[in-house]
Formats: structure tokens, sequence, C-alpha cells
């Protein structure tokens, strides 16, 4: 199936979305006002709408890209170019209702692996886009703990009624400070004389452990590699 035909039938769901959730119905909406049959839709979105949300989920972290590579961060702050990539995912999305109900889809027990390998992906590009380089452990817990922030954040977004969604931007600020200050008390426990042989310790194990590499970056986190010599 043609690529625009399928990104035609994700434009034809999105006024489906809001009043039938992402299902199966809307799927087959969007097929009849495309005008395909619905097992030809089905060819592009084998998974009925769970890939239609998944593609559309992939859409807004495209756009959110796009943004972030034509923005000017190199005056913000570290924590700040953060925030802007979080603040253009959100601003991806044209109706707050259809993120409302891919929550909905991908809360439900047999779709939150792909809701989780989603969100990863957008902090992934996130901190790609950002000029990581870590490839230790440090690549997983930048992943992670971003994850958790702008999952918190979409939450506190869906049911923001300010102007602009201000209370939202000063939300994601409290968070993003937040990992800033955890940040830096790991420095000062990394420093500590007393701890600091146990970190040590610990630092051969976690030595092992690298980012993933070629097509597994496209899976869930990674790999652990025993037995690999730590990087000086």
């Amino acid at each position: 199936m043609p690529k625009d035909l399928s990104e035609k039938l994700l434009n034809a769901a999105l006024s489906h979305v809001p009043f039938d959730g992402w299902s199966n119905d809307t799927l087959a909406a969007a097929a009849q006002d495309v005008g395909v049959s619905v097992d030809y839709a089905r060819v592009q979105f084998p998974r009925g709408a769970l890939d239609l949300a998944a593609a559309y989920h992939r859409r807004g972290d495209t756009v959110m890209l796009e943004r972030l590579k034509a923005a000017n961060l190199t005056k913000m702050r570290y924590s700040e170019r953060v925030s802007a990539g979080v603040r253009f995912r959100l601003e991806a999305v044209e109706n707050k209702e259809i993120v409302r109900r891919g929550m909905a889809l991908f809360s439900m027990p047999q779709n939150a692996g792909d809701g989780a390998k989603l969100v990863w992906g957008t902090t992934d590009l996130i901190w790609n886009a950002l000029g990581d380089t870590s490839d230790d452990i440090n690549w997983y817990s930048k992943r992670v703990i971003l994850s958790g922030v702008y999952v918190s954040t979409v939450l506190f977004w869906l049911g923001d009624t300010s102007d602009n969604d201000a209370a939202t931007s000063a939300f994601l600020d409290r968070r993003i400070e937040d990992v800033m200050r955890f940040e830096k008390m790991k420095a000062q426990v990394r420093d500590n004389p007393v701890i600091k042989p146990l970190l040590k310790m610990s630092e051969t194990f976690l030595g092992q452990i690298r980012a993933p590499s070629g097509m597994q970056r496209n899976d869930l986190p990674g790999q652990w590699t025993p037995g690999l010599k730590e990087k000086r």
C-alpha cells in the first residue's frame, strides 16, 4: 500500500478518534472516508487501531524532531533544551482528546509494552537530537528519567485548562529542576569518601552495561554484555 494512502487513512481517522477512540470502528470509518476496503486498510495497519495509534504517535515525534533541529538552542541551558523537546512534542498534538484516547488504549495490559516502547522512542529522539553521546549506564538512566518526566507531564497537560498551557510549562520546569537537583546530589554522593569505595565496586559491574547499537536501538532498552571490559 502506498505510504501516502496510509497517511490519508491516519488523517481521516483523526476526526473519528474523539468519538470512537482508537478502535477498529475508527479504522473502518477512515477506510470508508478514503474509499478503500477495511481489509486493504489492514494491510498497512495489521493490528488495526493499535498500529494506527502508534503511527499517530510517531508522526508527532517527527514534528517534534523537525522543530528541535530548526530551533536555536545554543543560548539555552541544557535543562532548557530538554524541556524544549518535551514542549515541542506536546505542541505537535492537534487535539488533546486524541492523546487522551491513546493513553486509554496503551494503558490496557496487552498494549502496555507498545506504549512503553513509544515513550522510550520519544525520549531517545530528544536525547539524540540534543547530542547525547553516552554509551554506558547513563544512556539508560537519561531515557528512563526523561520517560518519567514526559509521562507525568502529559498526564498533567491533559487536565490543564490554563491559557496556552502555562500551568503545564511550569509543571515541566519543576520536574526538570527536580532531575537536575538529583544529578547534583549524585555528584556529591560520588565524592563522599565513605561511599566512594562502594561506588567503585558497583562501577565494576555497571561498567559492563552498554547502550544498544544498530537495529537494537529500535527496540526497548538494549543489552548487557558480560565480560566486556570497562572503558577508561
